[in-house]
C-alpha cells in the first residue's frame, strides 16, 4: 500500500469537481498560488469558467487522463461521481464533501457505505469524506494559498484538517516545513494506518505527526506505530479525550475514541511521543527538526535576570532536566579574564550582576566547551519587554553570539505575546520577530517560554535514549 499511495499522492493531473470562485476553501486559488505544475481541470454544471479556467460538465468530458479528483459537491451527488471516476480511470478521490456518517443519521451512514461500495467496485480509492485532503509543497498541492511553498521534513496525517492547518501556519515562523500533510476525515477507505505506513516509508519525511480521534484497526495501527517510532520521531495527539470531546469526535468524523489512559499506554509502549495540545506537538516537532541528538539532561542557562533565572531553573527541573552547578573550571576562566564577581556567577546566570563585563553568549560558549553540559538554553528578550526603545537586532544578537557552541544543542527562549495588539505594535515585538528570524536562519530552535522549551527538550532526550 505505501508504494501505491506514493504514486497516487503525486498526481500529474487534478480535477476539481464542484469548483467555484465563491467556495471556501478555494482549491483552485490554492493550487495556483502554491505552484501546482500538473494539469488542472475544473468541473462545474453552471459556470462556463472559474478563475479564467474553462469548466466541463462531467469529468468524462475532460479530454485527458485525470489522476486525482477533489470533490466539493453535495453528498447525494457523490455516488454518481464515484461511478464517473471509475469510468475515467481515476485512482484517487479526495472527498471534501461532508455530512455523511459523522452526522449520526442512519440515512447518511448508509449513503457513506454506498459510496464505499461503488468505490471498491470501480477500483477507486478515497481520502475522506469530510476533510481537506493533501498538502504537498514540493508538488504545489494544498488547500490554502497562504501555506509555505518550501518543502520540509515533517509529515502529518490527521483526522482533523484544521489541526494541521493551524500547525502549518503557526509553525512557519519557527522554521518548520512539511513534506506531506494528509487530512483524511472520516477514513471511509484509506485510514490512519495507511497514511502512517506511507509516511514511515517516505524518504522525504523525517518526523511524523498524527492527530487521531479513533482507529479503524487497532492491531494494525499498533504494528504500524511501533515500526514508525523505531525509525522516526513519531508524535501523536489524541482528539476526543474526555466525555464531551468524545461526543465531538463522533460528530466530527464518526470516530470511536477510546479512553485517554489506553491511548497513552499504547503510544508509550510503541515508543512514540504522546502530547496533549497542538502547541506541545509543535514544540516537539521543532525540537526534532533542529536537534539530531541529545546525550544527557544537564542544561546550562544564560540570558536572564535573578528572579526569572530562578524560575527557569525550577521549570527545567520540573521537566526532568538537571540544572547543574557552574563548574569551578569555568569560574577560574572568568577569573583569568579579569571578570569581577567571577566567584558569584552560577547556573542559571543572573545577568544583572555582570555589569556588562561579559555577555550571555560568553558564558554559553564556555558551557558548550565543558563536557558536563549536554544542552544550552539562551533566554532572549525579556529585558526589553516594556521598553519603548530597543537596541538594533545586530547589537542584541551580538550579546548572544553562539559561535563557540557548535556541537552542543542550543535552544532559545524568545518571548511571544501572540495576538496582543498593543504588544504587537511596540518596538519590542518587532525586535523579537527579527530575533526569531535570525535564530531560525542560524539553525537554532525557538520557544515562547522556558517551560515549553524544557518539556520539549526532555521529550527529545527520552526519545534519543530509547533509540540507543
Amino acid at each position: 500500500m505505501p508504494g501505491q499511495l506514493e504514486s497516487m499522492l503525486q498526481p500529474r493531473s487534478i480535477a476539481i469537481v464542484g469548483a467555484s470562485a465563491h467556495s471556501r476553501p478555494d482549491f483552485v486559488t490554492g493550487l495556483r498560488n502554491l505552484g501546482y505544475r500538473g494539469n488542472l481541470y475544473l468541473v462545474n454544471l453552471k459556470e462556463p469558467e472559474v478563475h479564467g479556467i474553462k469548466t466541463y460538465l462531467n469529468i468524462n468530458d475532460i479530454p485527458a487522463p485525470v489522476d486525482y479528483v477533489i470533490a466539493a459537491i453535495p453528498a447525494r451527488a457523490v455516488p454518481g461521481l464515484i461511478d464517473d471516476c471509475a469510468r475515467k480511470g481515476v485512482k484517487l478521490v479526495h472527498l471534501y464533501t461532508g455530512r455523511f456518517g459523522e452526522t449520526g443519521r442512519a440515512e447518511d451512514a448508509d449513503l457513506e457505505q454506498e459510496v464505499l461500495r461503488r468505490a471498491k467496485k470501480g477500483g477507486v480509492r478515497i481520502i475522506g469524506p469530510n476533510c481537506m485532503g493533501l498538502y504537498n509543497p514540493r508538488l504545489g498541492i494544498g488547500w490554502s494559498d497562504d501555506f509555505p511553498t518550501e518543502p520540509g521534513t515533517v509529515g502529518m496525517a490527521s483526522q482533523s484538517s484544521y489541526a494541521p492547518h493551524d500547525l502549518i501556519l503557526l509553525s512557519a515562523p519557527r522554521g518548520l516545513r512539511f513534506s506531506k500533510v494528509i487530512g483524511f476525515g472520516n477514513a471511509l477507505d484509506l485510514n490512519e494506518s495507511d497514511f502512517l505506513e506511507y509516511l514511515t516509508d517516505d524518504p522525504e519525511t523525517k518526523i511524523i505527526l498524527l492527530y487521531i480521534e479513533g482507529v479503524k484497526d487497532g492491531p494494525r495501527f499498533l504494528r504500524a506505530l511501533r515500526r514508525a517510532a523505531s525509525l522516526k520521531p513519531t508524535i501523536i495527539i489524541k482528539g476526543g479525550k474526555g466525555e464531551a470531546g468524545s461526543r465531538a469526535a463522533a460528530s466530527h468524523t464518526a470516530a470511536l475514541a477510546g479512553s485517554l489512559q489506553s491511548w497513552k499506554a499504547l503510544v508509550t509502549q510503541a515508543g512514540a511521543l504522546f502530547v496533549t495540545s497542538l502547541e506541545e506537538m509543535m514544540d516537539h516537532a521543532v525540537t526534532f527538526a533542529f536537534i539530531k541528538s541529545l546525550s544527557g539532561p544537564n542544561v546550562g542557562i544564560a540570558g536572564s535576570g535573578g528572579g526569572p533565572s530562578v524560575m527557569a531553573a525550577d521549570q527545567c527541573e520540573a521537566a526532568g532536566l538537571k540544572v547543574i552547578p557552574l563548574p569551578d573550571s569555568i569560574r577560574e576562566e572568568l577569573k583569568r579574564r579579569g571578570i569581577p564577581f567571577w566567584d558569584w556567577v552560577s547556573n542559571p546566570v543572573d545577568m544583572t550582576i555582570t555589569g556588562g563585563t561579559f555577555t550571555a553568549g560568553d558564558l554559553l560558549n564556555l558551557m558548550a566547551c565543558h563536557p558536563d553540559f549536554h544542552l544550552l538554553i539562551a533566554i532572549m528578550g525579556e529585558m526589553h519587554y516594556q521598553r519603548k526603545t530597543v537596541p538594533p537586532v545586530d547589537a542584541f544578537l551580538n550579546r548572544f553570539s553562539l559561535a563557540g557552541c557548535q556541537g552542543k544543542p542550543v535552544l532559545a527562549v524568545v518571548p511571544d505575546k501572540g495576538y496582543d495588539l498593543e504588544w504587537f505594535a511596540c518596538p519590542s515585538a518587532r525586535l523579537m520577530a527579527e530575533i526569531r528570524t535570525n535564530l531560525v536562519a542560524a539553525g537554532i530552535p525557538i520557544y515562547p517560554t522556558m517551560e515549553r522549551a524544557a518539556r520539549a527538550a526532555r521529550a527529545a532526550l527520552d526519545y534519543f535514549q530509547r533509540q540507543k
